[in-house]
């Protein structure tokens, strides 16, 4: 049934290409779908111009104060492998197909809101089994319910429960995990404190845990997430953002160690724009115990861009290099690897077979606008233990290399050329090839074959 869903809503695909009116997207779609507001369309003389605009804030009622929204996204992403984790099992060679669709429906009353969207998630062809990334069958993505109340001329209180995405700054900590099949979603509380351009946001959330069958998501009972996340302005178009994460893990592992993670994370972020250059540099300092060990972790993450809007294809230099810290020693009674929680998925790319854990890289990568909806892209990345005493892990932080004896810190080079196509405001392709050659440390500690990736996507989203 999945598969037929999603097939019938990409055979929409050449029609909405063809769909498109003279009247021009006016509210950008985002991931994170809640944010969307579609109310700035009331007024406008094309209103109704585009097919997908007459399902966004239409009037339930006379007098216009319950209003609806629908939408949806249908995606279709194929991903293929040659020698998968440098050609280590279970499945180095791979193929599969991710579909998913995902509809949506949003209810305002005045200040009260009810949003709600729905997931069905199918893989085909993962040789070494789907898992909660890849499929969830049919569930409830977000469910949630919130209300906006005014403190005042300049200040508004927003209060929300229920079932949720959660995106925080850049997604390095709490991220939606968009690009895999099946988005990370949170069960909890959040209160949002909007005062002017200040915004304070306190939450206590529980990850949800993705089962593979119809409607048997549940709440994480091992896993919770709760702390203050405040957004500052700065000068000269600069923001900083501060904030606290308490972390919690009843099962967590680490070198080959089990029992329960209680870990504060401390963070700064300097981000902005000013003309051409663009900057977003953070600081993470981590504290707690597992296993009655301490834990002192940390990571430094930058990415600083210049763009040149008059030159041919508006071509961007973007640097991100990272630092996230290892484990020096399993026998010192101190746990040093840092823990990324829940990032985004896709981390470093298109290909991500490493995760921010006890690793240093640099990433620089060049872009361009290559006119009618098209952009292309082409980045090269170097990577390196950052302790030589912990191995290297995954996106979501399981290891798959132990430090094996070996004292090389090159990990190895990865190369990746990327582009896409935004058709219509509402349809989109993209299509990337990533390389991944093994270093010294690979080498040593097992198979070392180079990782060949190749992705295709479409999806419709309105």
């Amino acid at each position: 049934m999945i598969r037929r869903c999603t097939a019938a809503a990409l055979l929409m695909l050449p029609g909405a290409a063809l769909a498109q009116s003279e009247s021009e997207a006016t509210v950008a779609q985002t991931n994170l779908r809640y944010d969307e507001d579609w109310a700035r369309l009331r007024d406008l003389p094309h209103r109704n111009a585009d097919w997908w605009h007459r399902l966004k804030d239409r009037p339930l009622d006379g007098d216009g104060d319950i209003r609806l929204t629908l939408g949806a996204e249908a995606r279709a992403r194929f991903e293929a492998f040659r020698d998968n984790l440098w050609g280590q099992p279970p499945a180095p060679d791979d193929g599969y197909l991710w579909l998913r669709l995902m509809p949506l429906a949003e209810l305002r009353a005045g200040p009260v809101r009810a949003f709600v969207q729905g997931i069905a998630a199918h893989a085909d062809g993962v040789a070494a089994g789907a898992g909660p990334a890849d499929t969830t069958g049919i569930d409830v993505l977000q469910a949630f319910a919130d209300v906006r109340l005014p403190l005042g001329s300049h200040a508004t209180l927003t209060l929300r429960g229920g079932r949720e995405l959660v995106a925080l700054g850049s997604e390095r900590l709490v991220g939606l995990r968009y690009g895999p099949n099946v988005p990370q979603a949170f069960d909890g509380v959040r209160g949002m404190l909007d005062i002017g351009s200040v915004r304070i946001d306190a939450f206590d959330l529980r990850p949800v845990a993705v089962g593979p069958g119809n409607f048997d998501d549940r709440t994480s009972p091992t896993r919770a997430l709760r702390g203050v996340y405040a957004t500052l302005p700065l000068a000269a178009g600069a923001k900083a953002d501060l904030y606290w994460l308490r972390y919690r893990d009843r099962v967590a592992r680490f070198q080959g160690a089990n029992g329960e993670e209680r870990r504060d994370t401390f963070g700064a972020r300097l981000w902005g724009r000013n003309g051409g250059l663009a900057w977003n540099w953070e600081a993470m300092l981590q504290r707690g115990r597992f296993q009655g060990e301490a834990i002192r972790a940390w990571s430094i993450a930058s990415e600083t861009s210049y763009t040149w809007p008059r030159l041919a294809f508006a071509p961007r230099l973007r640097l991100r290099a990272n630092i996230a810290s290892g484990d020096r020693n399993p026998a010192d009674g101190v746990l040093g690897t840092f823990n990324a929680m829940f990032p985004k998925g896709k981390y470093f790319g298109e290909l991500s077979p490493i995760g921010p854990r006890n690793i240093v890289n640099l990433h620089p990568s060049m872009d361009f606008d290559l006119g009618g909806g098209v952009t292309a892209e082409i980045a090269g990345i170097a990577y390196w233990r950052a302790s030589r005493g912990d191995g290297i892990y995954d996106v979501p932080g399981q290891l798959i290399r132990g430090p094996g004896g070996s004292r090389a810190r090159h990990i190895g080079n990865q190369i990746e050329a990327s582009m896409s196509w935004q058709a219509t405001p509402t349809l989109s392709f993209s299509a990337s090839a990533s390389l991944f050659s093994a270093g010294r440390f690979v080498r040593e500690t097992g198979p070392d074959e180079p990782i060949r990736m190749i992705a295709g996507e479409a999806m419709l989203r309105f």
